[in-house]
């Protein structure tokens, strides 16, 4: 039986606006599972417009945020009630990539610093390992260690900073790496080379990938998977190509008709607008997009839609519920 080493278990973040006592109820994210198994390299993109859950479930499964309910395990104990040294391989295993490559190093440090902390805090080598380690991983990412030794932040676009900090998460050899919105702050004619890493850790690397964005094509060209997330509830999840060439959910459906297409035939002919940031979607009894979607039936308004697989797919809608 293949071992679980990582078990999202049904985890749910709620957060108060305006107040504790006083404020309004917020679902963050909504009763949200996953499993990364031993022995098997998944490249998962978890895909929804702001608002929908995504960064605040990748803080949870990095240890930053505490969930309100459910738990992460890691090798079958609470991320958050890890001693040191369990901590220490936690994250040596689970490494993040930020949005924000700028906010991911000090301006008044060195960027090596950052490579040969990373590496020898969780490596017991010596300098000349580290340099051939640190000169091969500058090397997947498109670098050498001589272009970056000795240079601050400033230095560097930011493109190639946000490349050194993939290599730094490398160095440590992980299992899993979180990518919150890794391109989204750069520069769109960069932006290829970044996921063209991501596309190549594939075949040069037993590292599994959860990509974290709101674009779509970018997570159709690196994932093998894909989870759609709506008001922090997954509404579909299953093979990237499936999903988006056969879309089974409403949201899903509206997601891939917002991309801009050069035939206007082929949008639909319905004009549905998302609006922001409602509270009462977090919240409501049923379906959560009941209020927008074109198929909602008097069920869907009273009664959260079940969890439904099709051809080993899961989707979340009353449309493909058949009573037994």
């Amino acid at each position: 039986m293949s071992n679980v080493w990582l078990d999202v278990k049904n985890v749910t973040k709620v957060f108060r606006i305006g107040g504790i006592y006083f404020g309004e109820r917020l679902t963050a994210v909504d009763n949200v599972s996953l499993r990364f198994v031993d022995g098997e390299k998944v490249f998962l993109s978890i895909v929804g417009e702001s608002g929908s859950g995504k960064t605040t479930l990748a803080k949870m499964i990095l240890g930053i945020v505490e969930p309100t309910s459910g738990d992460i395990l890691y090798n079958g104990k609470s991320i958050f009630k890890l001693n040191k040294s369990e901590k220490k391989k936690f994250r040596k295993d689970v490494q993040p990539i930020f949005q924000n490559p700028y906010e991911s190093f000090n301006p008044l440090r060195k960027v090596d610093e950052y490579l040969y902390s990373t590496l020898l805090g969780y490596n017991p080598i010596d300098r000349k390992d580290a340099n051939n380690i640190l000169e091969t991983v500058l090397n997947m990412v498109g670098l050498d260690l001589e272009r970056v030794k000795g240079k601050y932040p400033h230095e560097f676009s930011g493109g190639e900073l946000q490349r050194i900090a993939i290599a730094r998460a490398l160095t440590t050899n992980p299992r899993l790496l979180i990518a919150d919105e890794p391109v989204s702050m750069i520069d769109a004619t960069l932006r290829m080379s970044i996921l063209n890493i991501f596309f190549e850790l594939k075949d040069r690397s037993s590292t599994s990938i959860v990509y974290i964005t709101h674009d779509l094509a970018t997570a159709y060209y690196i994932s093998d998977y894909i989870m759609i997330m709506y008001r922090g509830s997954v509404v579909e999840y299953g093979e990237v190509k499936e999903v988006l060439e056969d879309p089974l959910h409403p949201y899903t459906r509206i997601l891939i008709e917002s991309i801009p297409k050069p035939n206007p035939k082929l949008r639909w002919k319905e004009e549905i607008k998302l609006s922001g940031l409602e509270v009462k979607e977090f919240e409501a009894l049923g379906c959560k997009f009941s209020n927008r979607c074109p198929c909602a039936k008097d069920r869907c308004f009273k009664e959260r839609p079940p969890e439904i697989t099709l051809d080993g797919r899961k989707v979340y809608c009353w449309i493909y519920y058949i009573d037994k």
